[in-house]
């Protein structure tokens, strides 16, 4: 089973090192966590959590409740800021169930939409967001910038 756990000194470590897992274009896309961990201390408006499947830590994902960038039109909307999987779990479903997770917790508090971005150098993860139903409403500073209509 997957779920979501508050980061704590009992996984900060672990945590740090999915990062390590990755393959070399991976970490060419997602900022260690390392970085997202010192981005969710100075910005009270992130919710980072620890993916665990049952006891497992396999994974960190980090959203934004509020993001200037979005547009007023599609406010309040939430930016899923991070998501990794580390290497070894990846292609097993716990991507889509995390998303199943974080759109469940956006529509509970009646967000309109879930944003997020992803490089284009590979075709993942672009085609996971859009096989899950993202909308692709174009580049912004050398990202696709996608959404889903919750």
């Amino acid at each position: 089973m997957i779920h979501l756990k508050e980061l704590d000194k009992n996984n900060l470590f672990e945590v740090i090192k999915i990062h390590d897992t990755l393959t070399e274009y991976q970490k060419r896309c997602v900022a260690p966590n390392v970085v997202s961990i010192a981005q969710a201390y100075v910005n009270p408006q992130t919710w980072p959590r620890v993916i665990y499947h049952d006891t497992e830590i396999i994974g960190f994902v980090m959203i934004s409740l509020h993001d200037e960038d979005i547009p007023k039109e599609d406010q309040p909307s939430y930016y899923l800021w991070r998501l990794m999987i580390k290497k070894d779990a990846q292609n097993h479903g716990f991507g889509k169930k995390v998303l199943d997770i974080i759109v469940h917790k956006a529509k509970e508090e009646k967000q309109k939409y879930l944003y997020t971005s992803c490089e284009m150098e590979d075709s993942m993860p672009y085609q996971f967001y859009i096989t899950y139903g993202f909308m692709d409403t174009g580049l912004n500073d050398g990202e696709q910038i996608l959404k889903l209509k919750l």
